[in-house]
Parts: structure tokens; C-alpha cells; sequence
């Protein structure tokens, strides 16, 4: 029994001894690699990109205004016309008959008109001598009154019957781009309607309407520099006449409702378009300068995180550990964050790679990529800040 007791007692001295030896082992964690970015407090140019479509600066329906046979088109499809520049013509000889009644008419109230003058002038003396009736002299000097009615109302039938006669030459309402002819001679117009002849588009300016969500209407409120904003805009195409083709312009327009179905605003581009490249209704993409006088700090977007307390980043201290730092964001793309000077500091090593094992106090081993991936390095990368054209003297 006592030996017993004896071996199991050695036994339990070996695995205390064995624990303690395991105790005094401590293996000391690698430093962890991870890219760093150092940050500096400089203007970054905000531009705002939102997808778009272009409509015509004015669309106007060219109509018969008159009925007729289509007799003449003076124009081919797709011809850029003038204003005032003739399209059509309609059959004139309804019209050119009627106007030449009208103005029959007229001739023969004015020499009725002259014969009642004539009776007027005659009667006065004799009524004056007491030699004829004045109800005689009265009935002459009232229809020459009426007939002075009639002649202006002849006069108002004839300038009607030469503006009816003149719709039928339909003229261009405005400079612009016609569309195919919806009529081909012989055809009957404007009977029982104004018939749609063909529309014409005026391009040149042309617009580039494009929505903001509300909240980044809110944004461009705040920052802007100006009432009237620079933009331009590009298409994406892969055509070779338009790939990578900024066009400049302007903001002109911002609507004063929020839709409620989309929480946007519809806010509009006006864009010089001389050569016509860009028709009505292409997809194009739209960008706004909002400003270049935020003092703020520019990080990587993928570098921000969020708890409950806020939005945060990782930066690396001094001692090459890692810190928690809460940020306050005053404006996010695509391609960088915006954070005020108050939260993060020139000079900050800002962690934008292995974050997914980070933690407060971890030693790192940094590699500096502000070269690469830097707020210069992304700007210059991605063409975010595009070369204006100088304004003409």
C-alpha cells in the first residue's frame, strides 16, 4: 500500500514539474506586415460623377397649320436646318382664291363708301337751307359709318386669308436637326388636325440631365464654390470618336423638389456640342466640380470601418502598434474619403492593408505605399482632376 502511494506521488510530481516548464515558455508574436499610407492635409478637387442622359436644349414639332394636298418638301432627312428656312409646301389655291375674294370685298364697300360720302356731303347744305328732310342727311351718314365697319372688316379678313395663305410654306420654328419627313407628297394634312410633319431638335448647346440623391445635393450645397458649377461630361464609349472625350460645360439648372419615389433631384448640364457628336438620349456620364477648398484629409475608402461608436481607422503609432482612431467623415467616393483635420493629422500612417487581423496594441511591420496609393497617386491614376479648358479672353 505504501508503495502505491509512493509511485502515484512521483507520478504527480513529474506533470507539475512538466506545467511548470511550459509556463515559463513565452514565444514573443512576428510583427505583422501591413501597408501604410501616410496622409498630409492638402486640397483635393471634389468632383461629383453621376450617370445621365442628354435631351435637346428644344424639341419642337414642325405642323400643318392649314389643311391641303402636300405639294412640296424642301428638305432632306436629317438636314440641319435654319430658323425660318422653308420645310413644306401645302396646295395655295383655296387660299389664294379666298384672299382674293376678301379683298374684292373690300373694294366694293369702299366705293360703296364713297357714294354715301358723296350723299352725306350733298345733303348737308340742303338740310342747312331747310331744303331736305335731316332724317334723309342721318340715314346717309349712318351707312356710311357701317360701310367704314365693313372695310375693317375687310381689311381683318384679308390679313386673316394672307396668314392662312403664308402657313402653307411651313418654315423651320428654330435652328436644329430635322428628322425623317412623316408626310410624302400627295398626302392630305391638317383636315381635321394639325398634322406632325417631322420634328426638329436643336443640339447645340445640348443638356445633360442627371439626379443626385438628397443627400448629396445636401453635400454640393454645402462645399460649392459657386452658384454656377464647371462640369463635363464623357460617355464610356469604346468609338474611337468619342472614347475618353471630356466635353465642358456648366450646371444651369437644379429643381426645387425632391422626387419622392427616388429621393433625387433633377439637376441638368449644359454642354457645347458645335459638331454634333452627342444626339438626344445617349447614356453619358456626368461630372460636377463641387470645390477644391475643403481642408481636409484624404484617405482610401476601403480603409474605414464602423461600430457603434462611429467610423474609425487603423493607424500606426509611433511604436509601430496599432491604434483605434474615430474619424469624422466630410465626404465619400469612390475613390477616397474626405476626413476633417480634427480627427486625423498630417503625418498619420494610415494601415490599408491586412486589416481583417488588426487589433488595438498588434506590432506591425510596415511597408509605406503612399507612392502607390496615396490621395496623388489615386488622383493621378484615375483622372480626377481633368484639365480644364482656358477660358477665352
Amino acid at each position: 500500500m505504501i508503495k502505491k502511494i509512493l509511485i502515484t506521488s512521483v507520478v504527480l510530481l513529474a506533470f507539475a514539474g512538466c506545467s511548470e516548464d511550459k509556463k515559463q515558455v513565452v514565444v514573443k508574436a512576428a510583427p505583422l506586415p501591413v501597408n501604410v499610407v501616410t496622409v498630409q492635409n492638402k486640397n483635393v478637387p471634389v468632383w461629383m460623377k453621376f450617370t445621365g442622359k442628354t435631351q435637346a436644349v428644344s424639341a419642337q414639332g414642325v405642323r400643318a397649320r392649314v389643311s391641303g394636298i402636300l405639294e412640296e418638301i424642301y428638305y432632306k432627312d436629317g438636314d440641319y436646318v435654319k430658323k425660318g428656312q422653308k420645310l413644306f409646301k401645302i396646295e395655295q389655291t383655296d387660299y389664294i382664291a379666298s384672299l382674293a375674294i376678301a379683298k374684292a370685298q373690300k373694294k366694293r364697300d369702299e366705293a360703296a363708301l364713297s357714294l354715301a360720302i358723296a350723299d352725306v356731303n350733298r345733303y348737308e347744305p340742303l338740310v342747312r337751307d331747310g331744303l331736305a328732310a335731316r332724317i334723309t342727311l342721318e340715314q346717309y351718314q349712318t351707312k356710311a359709318e357701317v360701310l367704314k365697319a365693313d372695310i375693317a372688316s375687310d381689311q381683318a379678313k384679308i390679313n386673316q386669308e394672307v396668314l392662312q395663305l403664308s402657313y402653307t410654306i411651313v418654315k423651320a420654328p428654330i435652328d436644329g436637326q430635322a428628322s425623317r419627313r412623316l408626310v410624302d407628297i400627295g398626302n392630305l394634312v391638317g383636315k381635321t388636325e394639325s398634322t406632325l410633319l417631322t420634328t426638329i431638335n436643336k443640339t447645340d448647346p445640348i443638356y445633360a440631365y442627371f439626379a443626385p440623391s438628397e443627400e448629396k445635393l445636401q453635400v454640393i450645397s454645402q462645399y460649392r464654390d459657386s452658384d454656377t458649377m464647371p462640369a463635363y461630361i464623357n460617355t464610356g464609349y469604346t468609338n474611337k470618336m468619342l472614347k475618353n472625350t471630356n466635353i465642358f460645360g456648366k450646371v444651369n439648372f437644379s429643381d426645387n423638389t425632391v422626387d419622392p419615389t427616388t429621393s433625387t433631384v433633377s439637376m441638368r448640364a449644359e454642354i457645347p456640342n458645335a459638331d454634333h457628336k452627342i444626339l438626344p438620349g445617349t447614356f453619358v456620364y456626368v461630372n460636377i466640380f463641387v470645390t477644391d477648398k475643403i481642408k481636409a484629409i484624404a484617405i482610401p475608402p476601403e480603409t474605414v470601418a464602423e461600430d457603434q461608436v462611429g467610423q474609425y481607422v487603423y493607424v500606426m503609432d509611433k511604436k509601430n502598434l496599432v491604434q483605434k482612431t474615430y474619424i469624422k467623415v466630410a465626404y465619400e467616393s469612390r475613390y477616397f474619403t474626405l476626413v476633417l483635420e480634427d480627427t486625423l493629422k498630417n503625418g498619420d500612417k494610415i494601415i490599408v492593408s491586412g486589416l481583417m487581423h488588426l487589433k488595438k496594441g498588434i506590432e506591425l511591420k510596415p511597408t509605406d505605399v503612399t507612392d502607390t496609393e496615396g490621395i496623388e497617386a489615386v488622383v493621378k491614376k484615375h483622372n480626377l482632376v481633368p484639365d480644364m479648358p482656358k477660358e477665352k479672353e
